[in-house]
């Protein structure tokens, strides 16, 4: 018996395919990459068993690629080597004295962290682990800063050198560096916001974000400049990369190979370069950058099923002419599909199932893509912070101090996704906040 299915059941079957796949533990990279190369071997025969292969030989013929690696490395080493921790501590000296000080400095710091390595999970591992407890010491209010690390964790994947932005440039065939670029300006602009949250918060009520008490502020104004000049050297690492590169001097791929040599040199000189701290960076740099490149191989296996099957044109068939939908009536339903899909997958998992239909129609209406990349982004820093299953909220509830209860990991980030979707809009209706950049420097 012969079943005979249009191009649309189709891809309707590989998608049922994928969810069960993942619903029964697989990875995600395993469950994409295994539909897509069956899907393919199936619809067309010997031919179709070359689009797996392709895949692969496109992402290796990526030279943007090697960023990936040197970027993570160079993360993995200021963490590891404590160079991150002294950052923490000069921000704790200096901003300390003001209502809110500690929470107002734990976002500064969640930026930094995040120009270092580019992945959430960084800046929540450094702001539960160091930054939560400190607060909780000093009576801050536990909802308060639990929803401050979160939020400004998830930064991390806004500013460059983000990895969540590399997958989203091969999957599109877009710039790195001008989706990197594109991340900056609305990154900055939600820390603003969050800063001016808590400012007007702990002026509201003083008791959430106290001042820290004299006796912890007076220390001799040498001890004070020391920690100082030892929590700007992550910034000035940062800075060796990004301005190198925005100056011209130096290519994407060079700027990451200065980041890696540097950061190495600057855990040597503070005498931190160990066999262990070594050997943990670059189990932890193979380990992420194999996963990232497992995963987009499997989603341009994916995609490239997709092409063939032609599921674009039936969905902007579907969107503007059965929905008769306006292009930004169409904007709007896919980030709602992304904040729904967000409660329950992760950022990865979000972009290979919905990129090879969103991508191309978002072109076809004449958008920016790269535009579009943030918007997909900040999008992703929603989902992950809302429940039921939202990434921040599980490791904020692995690494806090046991006094934070569940409940008040989920009630605290109401606020803080509230501040995300105004964000959200603003680079919506003002491109410009995420455009300027690219356009200026790259233009």
């Amino acid at each position: 018996m012969t079943v005979n299915l249009s191009y649309e059941g189709i891809a309707i079957l590989l998608f049922l395919s994928m969810a069960l796949l993942m619903l029964t533990g697989q990875r995600v990279f395993g469950a994409i990459g295994f539909v897509g190369a069956v899907a393919a071997a199936f619809l067309w025969g010997t031919g179709g068993t070359q689009m797996s292969f392709n895949a692969t030989i496109t992402l290796m013929k990526w030279f943007p690629m090697i960023t990936l690696p040197m970027f993570i490395y160079m993360g993995y080493m200021l963490s590891e080597s404590g160079i991150a921790d002294d950052l923490y501590r000069m921000v704790h000296v200096w901003m300390g004295p003001l209502p809110g000080g500690l929470a107002i400095g734990t976002v500064l710091l969640m930026v930094a962290i995040s120009a270092m390595n580019g992945l959430s999970v960084a800046g929540m591992a450094i702001g539960a682990t160091i930054a939560l407890p400190e607060m909780l010491k000093r009576g801050y209010d536990k909802r308060m800063v639990s929803g401050v690390v979160q939020a400004g964790s998830s930064l991390g994947i806004m500013m460059p050198p983000s990895v969540v932005m590399v997958l989203y440039g091969m999957i599109a065939r877009q710039p790195v560096s001008n989706l990197w670029l594109a991340g900056v300006g609305p990154a900055l602009m939600f820390a603003v916001l969050l800063i001016v949250y808590i400012v007007v918060r702990c002026r509201l009520n003083p008791a959430l974000g106290p001042a820290l008490p004299a006796e912890e502020r007076s220390m001799p104004g040498a001890e004070k400049y020391r920690l100082l000049f030892a929590g700007l050297l992550p910034l000035l690492i940062i800075f060796s990369v990004t301005g190198c590169f925005l100056m011209g001097i130096s290519s994407l791929v060079e700027s990451a190979a200065v980041g890696a040599l540097v950061a190495t040199v600057a855990a040597a000189a503070k005498k931190r370069l160990t066999r262990k701290v070594l050997r943990v960076t670059l189990i932890q740099t193979l380990s992420v950058s194999c996963m990232f490149m497992w995963i987009i191989m499997a989603a341009l296996c994916f995609s490239s099923v997709f092409d063939g099957l032609g599921a674009v044109h039936a969905v902007k068939n579907l969107f503007l002419g059965e929905w008769n939908l306006s292009p930004w009536g169409v904007l709007i339903v896919m980030q709602l599909s992304f904040l729904v899909m967000g409660m329950f997958l992760d950022d990865t998992a979000m972009l290979v199932i919905v990129a090879p239909l969103y991508i191309p129609l978002v072109t076809a209406m004449g958008f920016d893509p790269v535009w579009y990349g943030v918007l997909y982004t900040i999008t992703c820093q929603i989902a992950y912070m809302t429940p039921p299953f939202g990434y921040n909220l599980f490791l904020m509830k692995a690494m806090a101090p046991k006094e934070i209860t569940l409940n008040d990991i989920y009630s605290s980030i109401i606020p803080f996704a509230l501040i995300m979707l105004f964000g959200l809009i603003l680079v919506m209706v003002f491109p410009d906040i995420a455009m300027f950049l690219p356009k200026k420097f790259l233009s």
